[in-house]
This record gives C-alpha cells, sequence and structure tokens, in this order.
C-alpha cells in the first residue's frame, strides 16, 4: 500500500512537518528570540550554511560525486549578486538572487565535466579547480569587485518591493523564507524521477547507463543544482551574516566545513545537512562556553580551536565506519524510540524510500 500523496510527491506527514517547521520558524523563534545576536550570529549562518550543504547533499549524497569547491560556488553567487544590484538596482532583489544562482550553476556545469572521465579522489582533486579559480578570478579583475583597492567591499541593502530589510531580524526572514523554498523543491527533486537518475548513477552507473538514463545529462544535472544551491546560499551568506565581500571569506576551509556538515549529518539525507549545520556551528559555541564558564578561561583559545578540530576527525571516522547516514539516521532512530510506528507505517515508509 503506497502512502497517500497529497502535493506532488509529498505525504500528509511531510506537510504536517512542514507546517509545524514553519511554524517554529516564523511564529514561536520570533517570541522566543529576542537578542539581535542569535539572529545575526547563529540563525542566519546556520540557515545559508545549511543550504549550501544541501547543494553539496545533492551531487556527494544523491548522485555520487565526490566533489570539493562548494564554497568557490558560494563565492560565485556572492558576487554576482553583488553586481547585479550594483548594476542592475532597477531589477527586484529575490530576481537577482536567482540569477545569481544560475550564474554559480553555470561553474557547476563547466566544472562537472571531468565526472565524465574520472571519479573517487580523482574526481575531488579535479574540482578543487573551481575553489581556486573562482577565487583567482575574482582576485584578479578589478571589475568584480568594482575595482575597489581595499579588498573588502560593502554589500548593498537587501530591498524587496521597495522596503529595506535591514535588521537581523528582517534579514533572517528573507533567508527563511528562501531556504524553505529551495528546501522543499531540494526535497521533492530527491523523491521524484529526477533523484532516482542521481541515486541509479551513484549505486552504479554502468547500469544505470544500460537502462536508458544518460549519464552526461544526470552528472551535470546534479552539479549545476548542487552550485545553484551554493551560489544562492553565497549570496545569502555575504548579505545577511558577512555584510561585506570578501574573497578570503570563501576559502577552501569554508568547503571543508561544508563537506564535514554532510558528512557528520548523513549523505544522502536533505535533514542531515541541517543537523550537521547546526553541528559545527554550535559545538565551537559550546566548547567556548565550557572554557569560559567551567573553566574561566584557564584553556587557551588555540588548545579549544584544536579540541574542535580533533572531535570532528573522530566524529568523520566513527560516522564513516558504523553509521553512513551520520546523525540523520541517529535522530530517525530516537523518534522511532520514542513513538514507535505501526507495521503498517513502517512498510509505508519503506516503499516510499524505494
Amino acid at each position: 500500500m503506497k502512502p497517500s500523496t497529497v502535493f506532488m510527491s509529498y505525504t500528509r506527514n511531510d506537510l504536517t512537518n512542514f507546517v509545524i517547521l514553519m511554524g517554529l520558524g516564523f511564529a514561536v523563534v520570533p517570541f522566543v528570540v529576542q537578542t539581535d545576536y542569535w539572529y545575526s550570529s547563529i540563525l542566519i549562518p546556520w540557515l545559508c550554511l545549511s543550504l549550501a550543504a544541501v547543494g553539496q547533499q545533492i551531487v556527494m549524497g544523491y548522485a555520487g560525486q565526490l566533489a570539493l569547491g562548494a564554497a568557490g560556488f558560494m563565492a560565485a553567487g556572492a558576487f554576482a549578486l553583488f553586481n547585479l544590484e550594483l548594476r542592475l538596482p532597477f531589477m527586484p532583489f529575490p530576481f537577482n538572487l536567482m540569477i545569481s544562482g544560475l550564474i554559480a550553476a553555470f561553474f557547476g556545469i563547466i566544472f562537472g565535466l571531468p565526472s565524465l572521465r574520472v571519479r573517487g579522489i580523482y574526481l575531488m582533486v579535479a574540482t578543487l579547480a573551481a575553489q581556486f579559480f573562482i577565487i583567482w578570478m575574482i582576485d584578479k579583475f578589478g571589475w568584480f569587485k568594482n575595482y575597489d583597492t581595499s579588498g573588502i567591499i560593502t554589500a548593498q541593502d537587501i530591498v524587496i518591493f521597495g522596503r529595506e530589510f535591514t535588521s537581523p531580524f528582517e534579514m533572517y526572514l528573507v533567508v527563511l523564507v528562501t531556504v524553505t523554498v529551495l528546501t522543499v523543491l531540494a526535497i521533492n527533486m530527491t523523491r521524484g524521477s529526477t533523484g532516482r537518475n542521481w541515486m541509479a548513477v551513484r549505486d552504479m552507473d554502468i547500469a544505470a547507463e544500460s537502462m536508458g538514463i544518460s549519464l552526461l545529462r544526470t552528472k551535470l544535472q546534479a552539479f549545476a543544482i548542487s552550485a545553484f544551491f551554493c551560489g544562492v546560499a553565497g549570496a545569502l551568506f555575504a548579505f545577511t551574516y558577512l555584510k561585506s565581500m570578501e574573497p578570503v571569506a570563501f576559502d577552501i576551509k569554508l568547503s571543508f566545513r561544508i563537506l564535514f556538515m554532510v558528512i557528520l549529518g548523513g549523505l544522502g539525507t536533505i535533514n542531515g545537512a541541517f543537523i550537521g549545520a547546526a553541528f559545527i556551528l554550535l559545538f565551537p559555541v559550546v566548547l567556548n562556553t565550557l572554557g569560559n564558564g567551567v573553566f574561566h578561561g584557564m584553556i587557551d583559545a588555540t588548545i579549544i580551536s584544536s579540541i574542535e578540530l580533533v572531535v570532528f576527525g573522530v566524529l568523520i571516522i566513527v560516522f564513516m565506519i558504523y553509521e553512513p547516514l551520520g546523525m540523520a539516521k541517529l535522530w530517525d532512530s530516537i523518534k522511532a524510540k520514542l513513538a514507535p510506528q505501526s507495521t503498517l507505517e513502517q512498510a509505508q515508509e519503506k516503499q516510499q524510500r524505494l
């Protein structure tokens, strides 16, 4: 028996969860969070990096292509939006935001071409070209930075339908709406024929090709959509969190952070992108709080930073060996124990995943 579908490939449980999350994001959070710090330093970067991790999930978790260069596509989207806002100020901000994502998708197609010939670690090394080339291009040609010699340019204010969104709460709403829309689209793609093609190529590309799936179209499609998500995430990250344009902010370290989010959160899961991003962002905050509150600052900041890297490395090894689905699987297991499902519901979910 198939689960009842009420909208595209979403079930009633999906829509229930969606309504609950939207209620939390739009109604509960504004009443609970009263300080600008939480919006500007926690919630906004979490949503932006989660969106970038969703893009990384598409190309790596679903399509099975080992790519490392998400920060490069984020930089492409950020500087594309800056130039669109600068040179086409009459265009609506949402339109410019989507165009910046399409520009990043163009780079994704170009740097996804090596996936047709190489795979595995060799593909990951090849995709590093996107990271270094995009940053080099922005630094080399002054036009992208409006010939600013300081190296850091200020992002324009977000104006939508004549209204400025400048406060942390207002920018949080802009990011929340954008991330929500794109996440819903990502879930639908992964559950439809597009996602099935990605997973077929991921599991065994030769068999997928023999079934009539075009490897060229499927792989480049995954790279393009992944880069689009990263481009939009980078644009929002620069305009709402950094509030400035600086190529150094999108260095290789950011690409590794997004990779860690995907691995720890769980490969091939959309909710794993959000869980992994939350852990990567909040774990250093917890360590610093313990260092300052419990040990009263006796532990040096460099030691705390080293502890972060050690914990991340150990967790990545543990999850890749014992639980490839990461924290998302642990979360599902906890929910199953707290609210056991009937045999029929379990069979429905299993059939839905297939």
